[in-house]
């Protein structure tokens, strides 16, 4: 069966982000696979997505799992190898969803053997794939740049007596991409990948690609920023975010575009208001979507969110859609972060992300309401939060998916690579409740295909509650503790706990962190 070729599914598209090594063990060694994932795809299939986003699946050392990539022509054993892939392709396309894969262009493993001969050698015909620099005149280091560690992002070299640039860890050398063969490599990873069927990418880190040429220091934040876009105190104005990288896109979306239907672009776009964020669209003709943090990290409150969610809406280029995600791999679980682990936030929270414009991308167990688990420190296997003082660490939104009530969850007959953490509920749990989480998001995810693609229009904001209309949804949703009463349609009223009811045109009640959803008749 051929895939899709609309070219406007994006406009209510649900792509389902897995992270493979906590997904599902089919082999039983403690670590999720691609096998696992075919295993569950009638389940992902039964949520109503339209795509997977596998978290890296190429070979690696793992020291962060898949983000230090070895090999950008094949996929690791851990997973299953390139056989495992195949046959996942071959199964999402009899179910017609689209395979998205986590591209890393950044920086590779300091394994990988284009570093490998760099390091060896300064007359290595891959020494200018990385970021060189020689000491400073001090003798101390080229700039005053990061890693994600909060260290240094130079790495000394005695053999060349040079430093190397790491805006990752020490073992995750940045490529130099004003090198032309470093995009000509890259243009034929894409191809690779495409050719094999692969529906698109997800860019890893892409407002970072490009960096300053001449490696000026990052600026000071102002003192009063304490916002997730600040980086140690630092305004990453030069060792990310740099203009250049626009045209790079411009030329993978040419690439994209050869194939029928276009592949996806979908990029990590890290920045810290829309104006910026929008930028990566292009006149529609760069990245296909650009990931909205400002919305991501919104307190969720309607004075906040609501604006944010409309400015992007108001500022897109022609033809182009939303982004829209709440928890991913990097950060703490919406359900956590956003609703305090309160099971009605959870599911008005989840009633607006599903009657948004554009594309929505859930995490998986973001359909069972999963929350952080936080583990002990000896637990923990992330390098790169490990070595920093951050209270959030990233393993906490990691831990092993609960398929079932069993010892170890229906995840793997093994060890699992993680602990599961605070289990509370399973997929078999909610399969078996009409009124579960899982069922509600099965419930918005229907609605959502069948109706959300339409402008989206504010009916009423205040400080507690939004309303507003997309297509034939009318969507009210209370973000405070008190009792609202809104004016609504006449139509189905369909409530958080997803049950359905005939409402005439009046007044509804909203209760405290509460929301519902009027179809039109």
């Amino acid at each position: 069966m051929s895939r899709s070729p609309d070219p406007n599914w994006l406009g209510n598209a649900t792509i389902y982000q897995i992270y493979v090594r906590s997904f599902a063990d089919a082999d039983g060694d403690g670590n999720g696979d691609i096998d696992g994932v075919v295993e569950h795809l009638p389940y992902i299939k039964s949520l109503g997505v339209d795509a997977i986003w596998l978290s890296p699946i190429m070979p690696s050392p793992n020291h962060d799992w898949g983000y230090d990539v070895s090999d950008y022509y094949s996929v690791a054993s851990d997973y299953g190898g390139m056989p495992a892939l195949r046959r996942l392709i071959e199964q999402t396309s009899q179910l017609s969803l689209k395979v998205i894969l986590d591209l890393i262009p950044n920086h590779t493993s300091s394994e990988h053997p284009w570093f490998v001969s760099a390091r060896s050698n300064v007359e290595s015909p891959y020494r200018d794939y990385y970021v060189w620099a020689d000491p400073s005149d001090d003798g101390g280091v080229p700039n005053n740049w990061l890693d994600a560690t909060g260290s240094s992002a130079w790495t000394y070299d005695s053999n060349s007596q040079q430093y190397f640039l790491h805006n990752f860890l020490s073992t995750q050398p940045d490529l130099n991409w004003w090198n032309p063969k470093v995009q000509e490599e890259f243009q034929n990873i894409l191809r690779f990948w495409f050719d094999r069927g692969i529906d698109g990418f997800r860019v890893d880190v892409a407002h970072g690609i490009f960096k300053d040429r001449l490696l000026r220091d990052d600026p000071a934040a102002p003192t009063t920023d304490a916002s997730p876009f600040t980086h140690f105190g630092l305004l990453e104005t030069y060792s990310k975010n740099r203009p250049e990288v626009h045209a790079l896109f411009r030329n993978w979306r040419q690439l994209a575009a050869t194939y029928q239907p276009p592949k996806l672009l979908i990029g990590e776009t890290w920045v810290g208001d829309v104006d910026r964020m929008i930028r990566f669209y292009g006149n529609n003709d760069e990245l296909d979507l650009a990931m909205n943090f400002p919305f991501t990290f919104a307190d969720f409150q309607a004075r906040t969110i609501a604006p944010l969610i409309t400015e992007t809406l108001g500022k897109l280029p022609a033809g182009a859609y939303g982004c829209w995600a709440a928890s991913n791999h990097d950060i703490s679980r919406f359900p956590t972060r956003w609703c305090n682990d309160d099971e009605a936030r959870v599911r008005s929270a989840l009633m607006l992300l599903a009657t948004l414009p554009g594309t929505l991308i859930l995490y998986y167990g973001d359909e069972l309401g999963l929350g952080d688990s936080v583990l002990e420190n000896q637990m923990l296997r992330d390098e790169i939060t490990a070595q920093t003082s951050v209270g959030f660490k990233r393993d906490y939104a990691r831990t092993p998916m609960p398929w079932n009530n069993d010892p170890k969850h229906g995840f793997t007959q093994g060890n699992p690579w993680l602990p599961f953490g605070q289990v509370t509920t399973s997929v078999e749990t909610q399969q078996a409740d009409e009124h579960s989480i899982l069922n509600l998001t099965r419930k918005l995810l229907s609605i959502r295909r069948e109706n959300v693609s339409s402008p989206l229009v504010t009916c009423l904001l205040d400080e507690l509650a939004w309303s507003y209309r997309v297509g034939q949804l009318e969507v009210h949703i209370n973000f405070s503790d008190q009792r609202v009463q809104h004016p609504t349609s006449a139509g189905i009223l369909i409530d958080s706990r997803g049950s359905e009811r005939p409402v005439p045109e009046g007044r509804n009640t909203l209760e405290p962190f509460d929301a519902f959803i009027i179809r039109s008749s």
